[in-house]
């Protein structure tokens, strides 16, 4: 997707260089339609420069930051030596990941999807979420109520979630605790089985949240949580042990959650 309208003074865009002249060098904004930027030479690198050619080259792909825009004289002057190592690597990452959210817009809507529709759908991303990838992203951890909130028809919305789940790989986490369960009635391995059953959520766990009980060694079982963040993981790590505590305790039996592991052997 690329922006009409202008860049802002400060913001950090990414284009090729295109044209090199003794005076500096010309970039074709990425990220901008029919946007071209004018580097100085004296911003280009810093210390004195003997050949401009020594430090970049037609076809260098950088990341600039915006000194001014004048809009009317169509003319956007840039700086290549203001951005850091830091900078450059983040903006550089953020635009290869709108690049990949480009490509997933294609297999949601049809790689001829009309530009009508495209905006359309971008926009409410950026409007939601600041970028076309973390709408994805969102989608493809929590589903369509990811985007009970944006302003879309619900099969555009079911389309993302669909082309998010096939797509998006989904940073996760891994956190794990452990409960002991004991009931001393006649039932007691029922009474158990109920509880861990409880601890599993019954079904009722969410898409996103991979969870699973183990048995480490009488009383202890195990409990494993893969989340998409560590605040999920803790609140749904911590409510399955509470379930199977309070199934446990229904019964006349005894539970409590820790963190690390009783047993020693399996």
């Amino acid at each position: 997707m690329k922006f009409t309208g202008w860049p802002e003074q400060g913001e950090l865009v990414v284009g090729e260089i295109d044209e090199i002249a003794d005076f500096g060098v010309f970039v074709d904004l990425d990220e901008y339609e029919d946007k071209r930027g004018l580097c100085h030479v004296s911003e280009v690198a810093s210390g004195w420069i003997k050949n401009i050619r020594d430090h970049v080259n037609v076809g260098d792909r950088v990341v600039a930051k915006v000194l001014d825009v004048d809009e009317s004289s169509q003319q956007i002057d840039l700086s290549i030596k203001d951005v850091n190592d830091h900078q450059r690597s983040d903006k550089i990452q953020e635009w290869k990941n709108e690049r990949k959210a480009d490509n997933w817009m294609g297999i949601a809507f049809g790689e001829d999807v009309d530009d009508e529709t495209y905006t359309t759908v971008a926009e409410a991303l950026y409007a939601e979420f600041g970028s076309m990838y973390d709408g994805f992203e969102a989608a493809a951890i929590h589903g369509e109520e990811a985007l009970e909130d944006v302003d879309l028809a619900d099969e555009q919305i079911e389309a993302i979630v669909e082309t998010a789940r096939e797509n998006v790989s989904v940073p996760y986490v891994n956190v794990t605790g452990y409960v002991n369960l004991e009931s001393p009635g006649h039932d007691g391995v029922d009474d158990v089985r109920e509880a861990l059953e409880a601890a599993e959520g019954n079904g009722e766990v969410p898409d996103e949240i991979e969870l699973d009980v183990s048995y480490v060694g009488s009383p202890e079982y195990r409990i494993r949580v893969r989340a998409p963040d560590y605040k999920t993981a803790e609140t749904e790590l911590e409510a399955s042990a509470e379930r199977a505590r309070e199934a446990i305790e229904a019964k006349g039996g005894t539970g409590g959650f820790h963190r690390e592991r009783e047993t020693e052997d399996e």
